[in-house]
């Protein structure tokens, strides 16, 4: 294991393949400020340009995940005009879109409480596995606010029906209702989190690089297209990637039955 930079708010290291990134506030539930935006947003795209990175595992230290914003950093915008809050809140939904459009794979590893911006925080994972005692909640209405920057991320995962209610009520949920939802993939007793968390960080690790950048862009960008531009873009891809070396050793792998080159 190596680290992969010195931050006082975020532990990163990468080993065998994978960049564990912490949020490292515990005393305050990993709540958010500009130190943590900013510095998780730096390990973030440091393990996106380091090579021997293929998979993130975004988690928190201590008890919760994340607990929103800090509120220290609350009292501070109470006196800022509408432009300052704009651009502070901008902060937010560059660290999302950040993780959103990540080339890499994403693993969520809810250890704890997910309150506000750490719902929106686990929405843009693509896989969120959770504790069994990880609470959620977007308290926002109950400040006399709203899920504001977080709402895109958290409507594409969950939708608007279960949005209708969390949004409005601001009551807290269990991760069980995190699943059904959508919101988290998997929910799992406490002590058998890092053992679920590892083994979809494996199975991700036999897959392609190259084809789960792919995979993601997929996701991202053909439910926005137009029908005929769909199968544009869809026939284009499949045959540049039947074409390209690495589709070409995984098909050839899988004939021979053998491990692809990735997999070594």
């Amino acid at each position: 294991m190596r680290p992969m930079a010195e931050y006082a708010t975020v532990q990163a290291s990468v080993s065998n393949g994978t960049a564990r990134i912490a949020l490292n506030r515990p005393e305050v539930h990993n709540a958010f400020n500009d130190d943590l935006l900013r510095e998780l947003a730096d390990a973030v795209r440091h393990a996106t340009r380091d090579q021997d990175v293929r998979v993130m595992v975004l988690t928190g230290n201590g008890k919760s995940f994340c607990a929103g914003a800090d509120l220290n950093w609350m009292k501070s915008v109470l006196d800022y005009t509408v432009d300052q809050n704009k651009q502070d809140a901008g902060r937010l939904v560059d660290l999302l879109d950040l993780i959103e459009a990540c080339p890499k794979p994403v693993i969520g590893r809810i250890n704890g409480a997910a309150v506000g911006g750490g719902v929106g925080l686990t929405a843009v994972c693509d896989i969120a596995i959770a504790s069994s005692d990880a609470k959620f909640g977007f308290s926002e209405v109950k400040l006399g606010i709203i899920p504001a920057m977080i709402s895109p991320y958290v409507l594409r995962k969950i939708g608007r029906g279960p949005a209708r209610e969390l949004f409005l009520t601001g009551d807290r949920f269990d991760a069980a209702r995190a699943r059904d939802i959508g919101l988290v993939n998997d929910v799992v007793a406490p002590d058998k989190l890092d053992e679920a968390v590892n083994a979809r960080v494996a199975s991700i690790l036999t897959s392609a690089p190259g084809a789960l950048a792919e995979a993601k862009k997929l996701i991202r960008m053909v439910p926005d297209m137009e029908d005929s531009e769909a199968r544009e873009y869809t026939l284009t891809k499949i045959a540049e990637l039947r074409a390209s070396l690495e589709g070409q050793e995984g098909m050839r792998a899988f004939l021979e039955k053998r491990k692809a080159d990735w997999t070594k």
